[in-house]
C-alpha cells in the first residue's frame, strides 16, 4: 500500500484494495496500522464527503526512499535470470493474471 501511495499519490481508500489485491476488510486494518505508525494519513475528499483518501506522510516517504531502491535492485537481480523475450512473456502473463483477478471481484 505504501508503494502505491509513494508512486501514485493519494488514493481513495475504497479503491486501494483492487490495486494491491487486498480484501476490503483488510484495507481498514492495514490503513489503521500504517496510520498508527504515522506512515500514512486519512484525508477527506474536498469534492465528495463520502470519500476518504489515504495519503503517504513525510515519514512514509522517507521510509520508502530508504527501502524501495533496495527492493527494486533485488527485483532487477532476480530478473537477470531471464532473457528479454522471457521478460516480455512474463510481463504479458502477469498482466493477464492481474486482469483476470480483477474480474473475479
Amino acid at each position: 500500500m505504501l508503494e502505491l501511495l509513494y508512486h501514485k499519490g493519494d488514493q481513495p481508500i475504497q479503491h486501494i484494495g483492487k490495486k494491491v489485491l487486498l480484501a476490503s476488510g483488510s484495507i481498514t486494518y492495514v490503513v489503521d496500522k500504517l496510520e498508527g505508525k504515522q506512515l500514512l494519513e486519512r484525508k477527506a475528499c474536498p469534492n465528495d464527503r463520502r470519500v476518504t483518501h489515504a495519503a503517504i506522510t513525510q515519514k512514509g516517504k522517507e521510509l520508502m526512499a530508504e527501502i524501495f531502491p533496495k527492493h527494486e535492485q533485488a527485483i532487477r537481480e532476480i530478473f537477470k535470470g531471464l532473457d528479454e523475450k522471457e521478460k516480455e512473456t512474463m510481463i504479458a502473463l502477469l498482466k493477464k493474471l492481474g486482469l483476470h483477478a480483477q474480474d473475479m471481484r
